[in-house]
């Protein structure tokens, strides 16, 4: 019994190794992007609607676009997690048809 303990710990701990050492080469290749701009841009933009999903009494949804800002420019960086405070690019892509629940 103790021996699948060992191994269950350890497979966790090379699951969390995997993971840091993935996202250590995202951050670096965004940062080496970021100092070689021919090498592609680091960063881009994605043009987001703002459509509200209100719910109504009777159980249904009713949906918006908002009238004083229709769409939204969001900031992205091009890369598989987050870095720099910006959201990654094909997240923010996959996202950006979905409506704001109210």
């Amino acid at each position: 019994m103790g021996s699948v303990s060992f191994l269950v710990k350890r497979g966790f701990i090379a699951l969390i190794v995997l993971l840091a050492l993935v996202y250590a080469a995202d951050d670096v290749w965004v940062r080496w992007k970021m100092a070689h701009p021919k090498s592609g841009e680091a960063f881009g933009t994605v043009q987001m609607e703002r459509l509200y999903a209100i719910p109504q009494k009777n159980g249904k949804v009713e949906y918006e676009f908002d009238a004083l800002q229709p769409e939204v420019t969001m900031p992205c960086v091009h890369s598989v997690f987050p870095h720099r405070g910006d959201t990654p690019c094909w997240y923010l892509r996959r996202n950006s048809q979905k409506p704001i629940p109210m």
